[in-house]
């Protein structure tokens, strides 16, 4: 990576939400427009930055030309967006009121860019606006670069935004803690209550495939824990399970989701005992 890519990436560091617009984080005072945009387009296609741009000129492409072949009245398209398409016919033009001859401003920027979505122009020369370091770019600042070398081109300012920037990530990555689990243990008459609802809501005829169960309460039960659960119930006459003899209509996972018996087929059905 050049020096100047590396001081544009750490000035942006110190922007808030790591967006700024390009001349902000111009690598030093001498650099140029033009340079600052190259190195924003180098950025990007290394997939470190997303930019925003300013569209300064536009060219017809083959299909744009195509389209105004055809007659006027059959064309799905307004009069402003065939006055584009007619401006840059025969050249590139620029994006301003006085070539394209449409105005105001915001509603011809939105026929530019739904011309060029659709195909029928390109644009021929654009200009980035303002730059965010995604997650690519956090991630290669993070965990890839490793600097080397003993020129001091960096400024403690740049060096001071690095380092917020490790910081911030590493009080995240601290701080950050995984939702309290839900300890609320079902019983087994809650456990009876959502067959009956399953039941009905998939409309099984009281013969429920025991992976509907599986699907609404693992997690946060285990299946052992939820297995057990249905013995108990079955024990106390609460329910009767039964096993699956056509798998035809079944997938793979949905068989597997059966409680598996030493001798015979897995327990794969559930009927209430009414």
């Amino acid at each position: 990576m050049e020096t100047k890519q590396l001081k544009m990436l750490l000035k942006l560091l110190g922007e808030e939400g790591y967006n700024a617009k390009i001349r902000a984080v111009k690598p030093n005072s001498k650099s140029t427009i033009s340079e600052c945009n190259r190195i924003c387009y180098q950025l990007r296609d290394r997939g470190w930055v997303d930019l925003t741009e300013t569209i300064e000129k536009i060219k017809i492409t083959p299909s744009g030309k195509a389209l105004l072949k055809v007659d006027p009245s059959e064309v799905p398209m307004s009069k402003k967006e065939l006055k584009i398409l007619n401006r840059c016919q025969s050249r590139t033009i620029k994006t301003t009121e006085a070539e394209t001859k449409v105005k105001p401003t915001e509603e011809r920027n939105k026929l530019i860019n739904s011309l060029i979505d659709r195909g029928f122009i390109a644009v021929a020369q654009a200009k980035p606006e303002t730059i965010t370091l995604n997650e690519a770019g956090k991630h290669f600042l993070l965990k890839e670069y490793n600097p080397k070398g003993t020129s001091p081109t960096f400024t403690l300012d740049m060096l001071g935004n690095y380092i917020n920037f490790l910081r911030q990530h590493q009080s995240s990555v601290i701080t950050e803690t995984k939702p309290e689990p839900d300890h609320h243990q079902l019983s087994d008459s809650e456990i009876l209550e959502l067959i009956i609802q399953l039941d009905k809501e998939y409309n099984t005829n009281n013969y429920l495939p025991i992976f509907y169960l599986r699907d609404k309460l693992q997690p946060p039960l285990k299946r052992e824990e939820l297995d057990q659960a249905l013995y108990r119930l079955e024990e106390n006459d609460k329910i009767q399970l039964s096993s699956l003899t056509e798998a035809e209509h079944y997938t793979q996972k949905q068989i597997q989701a059966g409680i598996p018996q030493p001798i015979g087929g897995s327990l794969f059905f559930i009927q209430v005992v009414r």
